[in-house]
């Protein structure tokens, strides 16, 4: 199987080489060059360009043909436009590497979203990606190459970073070392999921070439959801301590720096909680195996390694969030 992988540095690329070196898969990945390859994998063709300059695409792979294209950099429509156009006739099977963004922030009966569950995205990102969605199944039914779209929820693992409930790179996790409280935004009892790289990776691997997957949308995440509680909790075990928490509106929580907070404001002050079924009886290879305590202890070993775990001493806004809060007298509860 010759694949082709655009972009291929990101986390949940990592994932994807992994397993499709195991399927015995020959890849090349296209990318710009600017961040350092994770597999380690000299086998693997590296070819330097821009994704957003078709020039670089027809000089750098020209003629080309391939099994399999996975785009993991297709952000806006205008992307997906030029990726349908070059890859037209030049591959068999296209996967689209989208999000669960695209469903926007609703609660099902059963409070699982599944892909039947209607798209309606708050954000700019989940817009621009449920477009991409759109011309990349137009592009299907055409015939112009069999495409599969698969959405990822929160994914995590070494490489990147273990997010909170309040912001992606995370100085909460220094403040529960050192026996600092940490903000949760409203209860802690929101829906959330988290799923490692290899495990998300393995759905694009094991998908690839499968006629099942053909005009199918997937999401990519384990069968396990829990609460914002359950999650810090978790990681206080693998630190080995308490989380003591503050619990304040995420309203307040965002009015106090709306940009360091848009993930809050955006994403997880919302239940995020999924149900991957349709991917497991399609692609019987999808299993997540890695549990999220082994997860995250692995991830958070990572950023130290890295020099990249954020220092809670030089960061007062926070320490004067969690002051204004217990001035009006919010409880610090131990999880």
């Amino acid at each position: 199987m010759n694949v082709l992988l655009i972009g291929g540095t990101g986390l949940i690329s990592t994932g994807i080489v992994k397993h499709l070196k195991a399927r015995g898969a020959t890849i090349t990945m296209f990318n710009r060059g600017q961040r350092a390859d994770r597999t380690g994998d000299t086998s693997i063709e590296k070819i330097t360009g821009d994704r957003n300059n078709s020039a670089d695409f027809t000089q750098a792979i020209g003629r080309r043909r391939w099994d399999v294209v996975i785009d993991m950099i297709c952000f806006t429509p205008a992307q997906a436009e030029v990726s349908i156009e070059f890859f037209r006739g030049k591959c068999q099977h296209f996967i689209f590497c989208s999000t669960v963004c695209t469903y926007g922030v609703k609660v099902p009966p059963g409070v699982l979203v599944d892909e039947t569950f209607p798209q309606e995205p708050i954000s700019q990102y989940g817009r621009d990606k449920l477009a991409c969605e759109k011309k990349f199944l137009e592009a299907h039914e055409r015939g112009d190459f069999a495409v599969t779209v698969i959405r990822p929820s929160s994914t995590y693992g070494p490489g990147g970073n273990l997010i909170d409930n309040l912001e992606f790179n995370p100085v909460a996790w220094d403040r529960i070392e050192k026996g600092k409280p940490v903000l949760i935004a409203g209860d802690g009892l929101g829906l959330w999921v988290s799923t490692h790289r290899d495990d998300c990776g393995k759905l694009f691997a094991y998908a690839a070439l499968n006629p099942k997957t053909f005009g199918q949308c997937y999401n990519a995440t384990r069968e396990q959801n829990f609460t914002w509680r359950e999650l810090y909790c978790t990681v206080g075990r693998v630190l080995g301590k308490p989380v003591r928490a503050v619990f304040m509106p995420a309203e307040w929580i965002v009015s106090n720096d709306e940009k360091r907070f848009g993930l809050l404001k955006e994403i997880t002050q919302f239940h995020g909680a999924y149900t991957s079924s349709k991917a497991t009886r399609d692609v019987p290879e999808f299993v997540c195996e890695i549990d999220f305590y082994d997860g995250a202890a692995e991830t958070l070993q990572d950023i130290r390694s890295r020099n990249a775990w954020r220092n809670s001493e030089v960061d007062p806004a926070y320490e004067g969030m969690i002051e204004i809060a217990t001035s009006i007298g919010v409880k610090t509860i131990e999880l």
